[in-house]
This record gives C-alpha cells, structure tokens and sequence, in this order.
C-alpha cells in the first residue's frame, strides 16, 4: 500500500511539473531572451557614449541572441525606448497620439503610452558610427539584398581583422552571385592587408598582382608605404626597403637635414645668421674675446662663436667639414612601414605587374579617345574635303553648317520631347536645311568666284560671321541644350582605366556610316561617278554631256549637308553656341589638307593622324589642351613642307594636275 501511494504521489508530481511547464512555456526562454542582457547594461545602453558602447556591443555579439541584429538596427536608428517605471526596453510604434510599446523578444504589443511616460534613447553620430560597424557582420547575412550591399559597402569604406571572419562565413551562404563575387573579392582585399596567418596573405597578395582597380592599388601600395630612417647603423629589427647613397639617392644637404630633423646634428648656420649672433653679444668693444676690429675675417668669427658655444651662451652651429663628418658617420636609409619582408616583397611584385597591366590599358584608353577624336574631326571634314576637292574652293563658312546642324537638332528638340524620336527627325532633316543652305550659297556667291580663290576665302569668311550673328539674333548668346537619349547617356566602362561616353561611340559609328555612305555614293552611283568625271577633268567630262556647274551645286550642297550631320552629332555633348563652328574649321582644313585634298581615305588619314597626334600631345601635358592645338599646328606646317599633296594625293584639278 505504501508503495502504490509513492508511486502515485510520483506521478502526480511529474504531471503537475507538466502542466506547469504547459502553463509557462516562455518561461525557461526567457532567461534567452534579449532583454535579460539588456537589463544587465542598462546605464549604458540607455545613455551610450563612445567610452561604454564597446562593452555592450561586445557583450551583445558575444551572446548572439535572437534579434540581436534588430536591436542595434534599431538602437542606432533611435527606434528604442525606455520605461522609466522598470528599466526596460521596448521598441515603439505611432498610435494615433500614443506610442504603442512592442516587447524586444516577443514582439507584440504590450502597452500604449504617450511619448512623456517613456525615454526615447538618442545615441549620437559617434556612438551610431560604432553600432553601425557592429553591425555589419549581421548585416552581411541579412534576408534582404539591399542591406548586405550596404554592409559590404561599410566594410569597403573601413575594413579591419575582425571582418574577416564574418565575411568569409557569408561567402557559403550567399545567393546572389554579383554579391557573391563582390564579397569574394573584398575578402581577398582584407586578408592581404590584415590576414595573420601568412600563407593566406601572400596567396591574397599575389592575387592582386595585374588587377588596376583603384582598390586593388590602394591595398598593394598601402603594403608598400616607406618611411624615411637614419642612424648609426642600420636597425636589426626593421624592414629595410633600400639604403639610400649619398650624393646618388640623396645630396649632402638634404642627408644633413634629417640628421637635424633626427636631433642627430646641429643646424647648419650661414654667414649671415653667424654674424647677426655675433652683433648680438658685443661686450665691451670685443666678441667672445675677439676685438671687433679683428672680426674682419671668417676665421675671427668662427674663432668668436666658437669661444661663445664654449661658454654656452650660443648654440652649437655645424660648420662645413662637420657637415661632411657627421654625414659619413651615419646611414641613411628607407625602411617599409610593414614589418614582415615576405609581404613587402610579395606586395612589391604585385605591384609591378600591376604597372605593367595599367600601362597598356592607359594606352588602350588613350587609342580609345584617339579613335572618338578622329571620327569627330572625320564627320567635321568629310564635307569640307568633298568641296575642295571638287571645286577648290576654301569655304571658311563651313563651320557654321555645323552649327546649324546643331541648331536644328535643338529646334526640334523643342517641338517633340522624346529624344529619342527627336533625334531621328533631327539628323536627316538638319541634312536638308544645310543643304538648302549650301545649294543658296553656292548659287549666290561661290559660283562666281571659281576662278579667284582669294575674293572665295574672304567672301565665305564674311558669310560666316553673317551666320553667326544671324544665329545670335536667333537664339541669343547663351548655350542651348542638345540632349542625348538615356540609351546614350553613361559610358562604356571595361575597367577603372579604360571607360568611353556612349555619346562618342555613336558618334564613331555614325562615322563609319557616313564613310561607306560616301563611299558608296562615289563609287556605285551615277552622281558619284560624275563627280569622280568632273574631278578628274572637268573639260573632257562636259564633252560627254555632264554639266560641271549642276556637279558643282549639288557637291557644295552634300558637303554641306553632312556638315550639318555632323553638327548634330557634335551637339550631343558640345556647347551648341553661334561659335561653335568656328572651335571645328580649323581641324577640318589641317584634317582635308593631311589626308590629301577631295579624297575619303585621305580625309579618314588625316582625321586618324589627326585625333591621336593631339591626344598623345594632350597626354604629355594633359593640363593644356591650348598648348596641344598649337603644336598641332606647327606639325601640319612642317608635314605639308615634306608631303604637300598630303597622305593620299588625289590625281586631277584637285591635285594641280
């Protein structure tokens, strides 16, 4: 009986730990909870500085709780608040006038106060700037994709040790691959520059070797950064990166300076500050024993501030053959910042491949912006070359088509909002208002002056300023905007080094177009082939029927046409002002002269020779673009000395022939 009363007393007491545990199921959770460990920093966490926020964010991380990462979110945020009654925490949401109270660890609402009965904790920028690096190891993880980049983009601004850890755990759980290599490629970053296992690190290292990126070579020449030294002997316990000669690395003068600089040797001192010492510290008619009558030399007077330093009433100077001896009774020296010559000489190795990689991508960018210069001055002399070439005739006005090109692109733009749409209208139809022009001009004024080239030049000179005035008349003295479509805005970027506008890649295939455009023109059309007949002989290809002046008119208007093509295209992300044709006529004559006179080849020629001559000037002395121009210049002049009829010499009236 006794037994079967224990056994029962057994089970009840079983079952009702059961039911309690049924009852209380958060109980036991509790203690896991978040704010249990709040309660144990309360005075910090409620008025954080940045003396006390490292002990609870470390205390934070190292008990990783539930809703860690929510809580500093928040805390940072200024999103928790304080009830003054108990201590604790609570985060809190608008309700109508009130502030309804969510729990920490639950996350329901628990109360709905106003904003007088709690304390909102306001951490300020400093303390927020420490919580925000806390978290970026959460964050790292986080559900949403946004908030990893921003982790990743903290990490990239202030990298240290302690994320190198968290951030190689992210790697395995990552699911989006741009991210995914983004932190791949940061982790590498950190563990060259704070890794402290060393085969990790050079690995890293010799992984940067080639890569341009700015951050790559911010990593690589950090490794690297040297530190002037000096001394006696070199240090034992130093990294030394190069001892420096004296008189080869380094003259006299400046190894004595840091010797001063080290506390290692007096100041030198020049006759005058000597002297000016000296007048100071005359006593009775004498200095430092010497007669003033006698200090007519430099050795009185080094023998009287010798006698003062004696008696400690100067301070020591150092003369010439001190100078010598103290400088070869030292070393001198250049010691890396980093301690470890393995990663020095790793970092060193990387960088000169790097150096090697960024200078052929420097040039591959230089022959980009080579080629976009080329084609511009190609679309702005190809009509001009045309001219010339048929008539001979030195049209000054030239470059105003291309500002009327761009004008009436501008125009346009401002009838039909959609550029994109704009843009087709305003290429063809800028092509029929320059020609109209250039049939008028030609009509009116050039056609009665084929045989005096000098009354053609002055004639179109005054017909371009006419233009241009017209133009500010027009459309005033300010630049209008030709806008690009959004599919040519940005640029084409294949690295940090080598990026071109969009704008100048449309503008070289429209080069391209218009060179097998004329191409075809001249070659497979009948208006080409009279042309090339009227070119070639203008005499024998009337005999046969073709009339040189109609060639003439129409070839004036097509080179004026393409002109104002071009006027278009050059507006997209030129200035477009009454002026601007006259920043283009002349590249356009040095362009149709170079190349060789009424030749589509010779004008691709010249226009290449051109565009990477002056960007390679520019290269040199990349502050002044004036500079570049002139010495432009004075190569035309000297190349049409040895080569007059220019790079490919056309054969006919052209040509003198």
């Amino acid at each position: 009986m006794r037994s079967f009363l224990f056994l029962a007393r057994l089970v009840a007491t079983v079952l009702a730990i059961g039911l309690l545990s049924l009852l209380r199921p958060s109980e036991g959770r509790a203690q896991e909870g978040l704010q249990p460990l709040l309660q144990e920093y309360q005075a910090e966490i409620a008025k954080p500085s940045r003396s006390t926020v490292d002990r609870v964010l470390s205390a934070l991380m190292a008990a990783d709780r539930p809703g860690t990462a929510e809580f500093l979110l928040r805390w940072q945020d200024r999103g928790v608040y304080e009830r003054p009654d108990d201590g604790l925490f609570f985060y809190a949401e608008e309700a109508g006038g009130a502030l309804r109270l969510i729990d920490i660890d639950s996350g329901a609402a628990v109360a709905e106060v106003s904003s007088r009965d709690v304390n909102q904790i306001r951490p300020n920028s400093g303390v927020r700037g420490v919580i925000a690096a806390a978290l970026v190891p959460f964050e790292l993880n986080a559900p949403d994709p946004a908030r990893r980049a921003a982790a990743l983009d903290a990490i990239a601004r202030s990298g240290d040790a302690s994320q190198i850890d968290p951030l190689s755990k992210s790697i395995e759980t990552e699911t989006d691959p741009a991210l995914k290599q983004r932190k791949e490629r940061l982790l590498t970053l950190l563990t060259a520059q704070f890794a402290s296992a060393l085969p990790y690190r050079l690995a890293a290292i010799e992984g940067l070797a080639g890569d341009i990126s700015i951050e790559a070579r911010s990593v690589l020449n950090q490794l690297t950064v040297r530190a002037q030294g000096v001394g006696t002997a070199l240090p034992t316990d130093a990294n030394i990166a190069r001892v420096l000669e004296v008189g080869t690395d380094v003259s006299e003068v400046e190894a004595y300076d840091r010797l001063v600089a080290a506390n290692l040797a007096p100041p030198r001192q020049s006759a005058t500050d000597r002297r000016d010492v000296l007048a100071q510290h005359i006593v009775d008619g004498a200095v430092g024993g010497v007669p003033l009558h006698l200090l007519n030399t430099d050795d009185a007077r080094a023998r009287a501030y010798e006698a003062l330093e004696a008696a400690g009433t100067v301070p020591p100077r150092a003369a010439d053959d001190e100078v010598a001896r103290a400088v070869a009774a030292h070393v001198f020296y250049e010691v890396y910042a980093e301690p470890n010559p393995e990663v020095t000489a790793a970092a060193e190795a990387a960088l000169a491949s790097t150096s090697r990689a960024l200078g052929l991508f420097q040039t591959f960018d230089l022959v980009l912006d080579g080629l976009s210069l080329a084609s511009i001055f190609f679309l702005a002399a190809i009509g001009l070359a045309i001219t010339f070439g048929v008539m001979g005739v030195i049209n000054m006005a030239h470059g105003e088509f291309i500002m009327m090109g761009a004008y009436t692109g501008y125009v346009v733009q401002l009838f039909i909002p959609d550029y994109t749409v704009s843009l087709i209208i305003a290429l063809p139809l800028a092509f029929v208002v320059t020609f109209g022009a250039g049939v008028v001009m030609e009509r009116l004024v050039i056609r009665h002056l084929y045989t005096r080239p000098l009354e053609t030049l002055l004639a179109t000179f005054g017909i371009s300023i006419a233009l241009q005035q017209l133009a500010k008349n027009i459309f005033g003295t300010q630049a209008r905007p030709l806008t690009a479509p959004d599919w040519l805005s940005g640029a084409l970027t294949l690295n940090d080094i080598v990026s071109i506008s969009n704008i100048r890649v449309a503008i070289f295939v429209l080069a391209l177009i218009f060179l097998a455009l004329l191409l075809f023109i001249l070659k497979r059309t009948r208006l080409g082939l009279e042309v090339r007949a009227v070119t070639q002989n203008p005499g024998m290809a009337a005999s046969m029927g073709i009339d040189p002046d109609r060639i003439n008119m129409l070839t004036f208007g097509l080179g004026s046409g393409i002109a104002g093509i071009a006027g278009v295209a050059i507006g997209l992300y030129a200035q477009v002002t009454s002026e601007m044709g006259a920043n283009y006529i002349v590249q356009s004559f040095m362009t149709v002269v170079v190349g060789g006179v009424g030749n589509v080849w010779g004008t691709l020629a010249g226009a290449s020779m051109i565009g990477f001559l002056q960007k390679g000037i520019e290269w040199f002395n990349p502050s002044n673009t004036l500079a570049a121009q002139t010495y432009m210049v004075l190569f035309v002049i000297l190349f049409i000395q040895f080569r007059p009829k220019g790079i490919v010499a056309l054969k006919g009236r052209a040509a003198g022939d």
